[in-house]
C-alpha cells in the first residue's frame, strides 16, 4: 500500500504530523506492507534565502494578532510537539527557502534514506536553529544521514530533481491540497492535518480494507 505526505521542512504540524503518523503506523497490521513516500510542498515557494526580523512579529503581521498572541501561538506549538516528544526552539529558528532541501530529500529517496533525511531536515529546523537554505549546512545534514558528500555537492550545484520537486507541487494542486502535511493512500483516500494517530491509523485501515476489496473483485 503506498502512503504519500505532501509537506514543508519549515511547517511545525508536519513535524508533528510525522510523529503521529509513526505511532499509526506501528500500530497497523500491515505496517510492513506499507511504503511511505514524502512529497514536497513549500508554504512560501518565493522565500528569500533567509527571512530577517522577530519571527514573532512576521506572524502578528501574517495573521493580524498582536505579538504577544503570536508567541502564546508558539508556545501551545510548543507543547503540542514536546507532548509527541519534539523540542520546538522557535527562539533561534532561523526561517528560509526550502526548495533546495526538497531536492535533497529527493536525491535521499533515490538511495532509499529519504525518511532519515527529512526527519534530520526537520530537527535541524525546529530543534537546532539550522539554516536549510544553506547549501553548508544541506550538504553536512547530507552526510550525516549517509549521502555521499560529492553527490550532494554536485546536486545543489545544479538543477538536478528540481522537476521532480515541482512535479510534487503540481499533483498536489492536480489533487486538491492545498494545506499540509496530507497524508493519501493510494491515490484513493486522503485527510489534511497533523490528525491524531487514532485517525491517522483509521486512514490506513480504511485504504487497506478498500485495496483488499478491490483485490477480491480483480
Amino acid at each position: 500500500m503506498e502512503v504519500e505526505i505532501w509537506s514543508d521542512i519549515a511547517c511545525p504540524w508536519c513535524y508533528v504530523g510525522k510523529r503521529r503518523f509513526e505511532s499509526a503506523l506501528a500500530q497497523f497490521e500491515q505496517r510492513d506492507d506499507v511504503r511511505v513516500t514524502w512529497r514536497s510542498f513549500e508554504l512560501d515557494p518565493h522565500a528569500p534565502a533567509e527571512r530577517s526580523g522577530d519571527r514573532a512579529e512576521r506572524l502578528a503581521q501574517k495573521y493580524n494578532m498582536t505579538v504577544e498572541q503570536a508567541r502564546e501561538a508558539e508556545q501551545r506549538l510548543t507543547d503540542v510537539a514536546a507532548g509527541e516528544g519534539l523540542d520546538f526552539r522557535f527562539d533561534i529558528a532561523r526561517s528560509g527557502n526550502t526548495f533546495d532541501a526538497h531536492r535533497i530529500v529527493h536525491l535521499a529517496h533515490e538511495h532509499e534514506l529519504q525518511d532519515t533525511m527529512k526527519e534530520r531536515l526537520l530537527r535541524a529546523y525546529f530543534t537546532e536553529g539550522q539554516l536549510i537554505s544553506d547549501h553548508g549546512t544541506l550538504v553536512q545534514l547530507a552526510v550525516e544521514v549517509g549521502l555521499a558528500e560529492q553527490e550532494v555537492r554536485e546536486t545543489l550545484a545544479s538543477e538536478r530533481y528540481a522537476e521532480q520537486v515541482r512535479n510534487d507541487e503540481r499533483t498536489a494542486g492536480e489533487l486538491g491540497i492545498s494545506a499540509v502535511p496530507t497524508f493519501v493512500v493510494d491515490r484513493t483516500l486522503g485527510t489534511s492535518g497533523a490528525q491524531p494517530p487514532e485517525a491517522l491509523l483509521n486512514l490506513l485501515e480504511q485504504g487497506w480494507a478498500k485495496r483488499s476489496t478491490v483485490s477480491t473483485i480483480t
